[in-house]
């Protein structure tokens, strides 16, 4: 794997994130925007833009706070609900992470998979309408302070979600489904039964109650995610494995 920083920037907020690629691969390729859960751009959201770019894709893990922030709880959450106050604040601070991806001279279509808040983040794009290909979120928060319901979702959208997951009720669920429909969305839902919040993070135990690791529902996610992005954006030159 290919791995550097990029340091960039969302007017004065100043940003670093991760380029991962395939350096065994060549030929065209699409993009992955990872973006990282509440703990902010970390080992997890890495690791995540690892197994695209192992599948062929190039990722980019970006970061949505900013300098000074990870590691301080009162700035995260101040940055949390900043960004979810707004969504226009939301696709203001991912597109410059989405136009490093496309500046890249092998990189055509784009889709953007986020985890926990970058679930939010990702669905928040899709309502936004933010020129992407494919909308992912993981065990993503599915509520919103201003629902789909005056614009249609162009792009298509793929929730995978734990059933028994605390901080995302059934009745979010249901909610999400309704918005769904009357946007118009080419939609997909996938539920993992006895899956927790945060069922792809391997270094979750001792964390918040209700979030927990399923190795099975990772793994189960990652081959859904891999089926839709071959749909959405077409498999990347040379590409084998579940993506």
């Amino acid at each position: 794997m290919l791995t550097h920083k990029i340091a960039y920037r969302d007017h004065d907020t100043s940003l670093t994130g991760t380029l991962v690629r395939n350096g065994r691969r060549s030929g065209p390729s699409a993009g992955v925007l990872v973006v990282h859960g509440g703990a902010g751009p970390d080992a997890h959201a890495v690791k995540q833009a690892h197994r695209f770019a192992e599948a062929g894709y190039v990722a980019f893990a970006c970061d949505m706070y900013g300098a000074d922030v990870v590691g301080n709880r009162e700035r995260v959450l101040a940055a949390i609900e900043w960004l979810r106050s707004d969504r226009t604040r939301i696709a203001a601070r991912a597109q410059p992470a989405v136009d490093i991806l496309r500046a890249q001279p092998d990189v055509g279509s784009v889709a953007v998979v986020g985890y926990c808040f970058g679930g939010l983040v990702a669905l928040e794009l899709a309502r936004h309408g933010l020129d992407l290909q494919a909308f992912v979120s993981v065990h993503g928060t599915l509520t919103t302070r201003q629902p789909a319901d005056l614009r249609p979702i162009a792009a298509p959208v793929l929730v995978c979600q734990g059933a028994v997951d605390p901080h995302c009720r059934l009745e979010h669920v249901l909610t999400f489904a309704e918005e769904m429909k009357t946007a118009g969305a080419d939609w997909e839902l996938v539920l993992y039964g006895r899956a927790m919040h945060g069922f792809t993070h391997d270094d979750a135990k001792g964390q918040m109650p209700g979030v927990l690791y399923d190795a099975d529902a990772d793994a189960r996610a990652f081959a859904a995610i891999g089926a839709f992005l071959r749909r959405t954006l077409g498999g990347p030159a040379g590409s084998a494995g579940p993506v």
